[in-house]
């Protein structure tokens, strides 16, 4: 399974960003993908999560800021983030496991891939 992550940058306070991730080599048909960021000193955190039934879930901190979608033609999740403020400056990881009820769980678990991430910066 390979995951390459694009679309971070630096942006000012209530700019917007649109995160890419090509997936190849998933060998199972149902899934659940994700983000999945990580801020120096602070806890990971699951962003966003989409499973194969397009099912959706967001963390409090980006309800009503972003959304992920799946583009199944060019194998690609995406994450739209907009009104972004420096609190949401991190890396920001897309991930992919086999199908489960429990996305948020399944995508920082054992049998998860991750990409390698792309920094996202925010400025005040």
């Amino acid at each position: 399974v390979e995951l390459v992550e694009s679309g971070g940058g630096s942006v000012s306070t209530g700019g917007s960003l649109r995160l890419s991730c090509v997936v190849s080599g998933v060998p199972f048909t149902t899934y659940c993908m994700g983000w999945i960021r990580q801020a120096p000193g602070k806890a990971r955190e699951v962003v966003t999560t989409i499973n194969s039934d397009g099912t959706t879930t967001y963390a409090d901190s980006v309800k009503g800021r972003a959304a992920i979608s799946v583009d199944n033609a060019q194998n690609t999740l995406n994450l739209q983030m907009n009104n972004l403020n420096p609190e949401d400056t991190a890396m920001f990881y897309c991930a992919t496991a086999p199908y489960s009820k429990y996305c948020r769980t399944a995508v920082v678990g054992l049998r998860a891939s991750w990409g390698q991430g792309t920094q996202v910066n925010v400025s005040s």
